[in-house]
C-alpha cells in the first residue's frame, strides 16, 4: 500500500509523496500513541510535529483518536504520515499505472527465473 501513496494519483501530499520516496525502514516508528492501536509511522512527520519519534509514550485503544496523541494538533494520516517496511524499495513518484506495471513486469521476470 505504501507505495501507492506515492503515486501522482494518490490525495496525500506532495511533501509525504517526498517522504516516503526518501525514507528506508530506519525511518519507520512503531507506536500505539497516535490511535491508540499500534501502527508503523515516518519519523520525520513526528518530528515535524513537535515530538521526539525516539520517545514517544504509549497510546490507549481505550480512547482510540485519530489526533496526533499526547496534546498534539497533528493528526494521524494527515500529518502523521503512515508507512510499510517496503519503503526502501520506492524510489520515485510515478503514475499509479506505470508503478503497476512495473509490479507485472518483476512478477513476470521472477517467474521466468524460478522457471529455470
Amino acid at each position: 500500500g505504501t507505495a501507492f501513496i506515492a503515486t501522482e494519483e494518490a490525495r496525500a501530499s506532495d511533501a509525504y509523496k517526498q517522504a516516503i520516496v526518501e525514507g528506508t525502514s530506519d525511518d519507520i516508528v512503531y507506536s500505539s500513541l497516535f490511535t491508540g492501536v499500534h501502527g508503523n509511522y515516518l519519523a520525520p512527520s513526528i518530528v515535524n510535529a513537535g515530538m521526539d519519534p525516539a520517545n514517544l509514550p504509549e497510546g490507549d485503544v481505550k480512547t482510540m483518536s485519530f489526533s496526533g496523541g499526547d496534546g498534539s494538533k497533528a493528526k494521524a494520516w494527515k500529518d502523521i504520515w503512515g508507512s510499510g517496511q517496503g519503503i526502501g524499495a520506492i524510489s520515485e513518484v510515478s503514475s499509479a499505472g506505470v508503478f503497476i506495471e512495473k509490479l507485472k513486469r518483476e512478477y513476470q521476470e521472477a517467474r521466468q527465473r524460478l522457471a529455470l
